[in-house]
């Protein structure tokens, strides 16, 4: 089950190797400024909700910086960890939205809010801006192409996980998910 699969440190292990290739594949393409050298610029987070057992390496958010002089310019590759600068796991926050939307599985927001230690306010902040916020975001419309028309953005991001785990599996549907999800906030996808 999703709650479960959120709590498994292999999932988390398979999401750190990911980002470790995108953040190679960026390294590899250069700067895109002024196509220099990157060289690696991590910083560390401390996000919220996964496993308490996790090295540090894998609160590690991957960064790269120009080494140009007069460049400098910092890049960082997409990640399927993080969802932007929240706090909590990326794949936290789609699994506890995703099951909040579908209430008739006897997922009360009490029960997701003891599960993974979150507020009221933090899961109606996730809702609103997968309501409001997301589906008119520049990551969504560049995605929205790409998937099936039964994807219903008024049930985002619900319908879009529900359609990667029906194609997938649960946890490589999760994973599917995030890393589709990471890809839209590549510049020139």
């Amino acid at each position: 089950m999703l709650p479960e699969l959120a709590r498994k440190a292999s999932l988390y292990q398979l999401l750190l190797h990911i980002d470790q290739n995108f953040a190679g594949e960026q390294k590899q393409k250069g700067c895109a400024f002024c196509g220099g050298r990157l060289h690696d610029a991590n910083y560390y987070r401390k996000p919220r909700g996964g496993p308490q057992n996790l090295d540090e390496s894998y609160h590690l958010r991957h960064s790269l910086c120009c080494a140009s002089e007069g460049c400098r310019r910092r890049t960082k590759p997409p990640t399927v960890r993080f969802l932007d600068r929240r706090v909590y796991w990326g794949c936290v926050i789609l699994i506890v939205t995703a099951l909040r939307q579908n209430r008739a599985s006897g997922y009360s927001a009490g029960k997701l809010m003891k599960q993974f230690g979150m507020t009221r306010r933090t899961l109606k902040r996730w809702m609103g801006f997968f309501r409001e916020i997301f589906p008119s975001s520049r990551a969504w419309q560049r995605l929205r192409g790409r998937v099936s028309p039964e994807i219903s953005q008024s049930n985002l991001p619900k319908s879009l996980l529900d359609s990667f785990v029906e194609t997938l599996g649960e946890e490589q549907g999760v994973v599917g998910c995030l890393r589709f999800l990471a890809r839209g906030h590549e510049p020139g996808f």
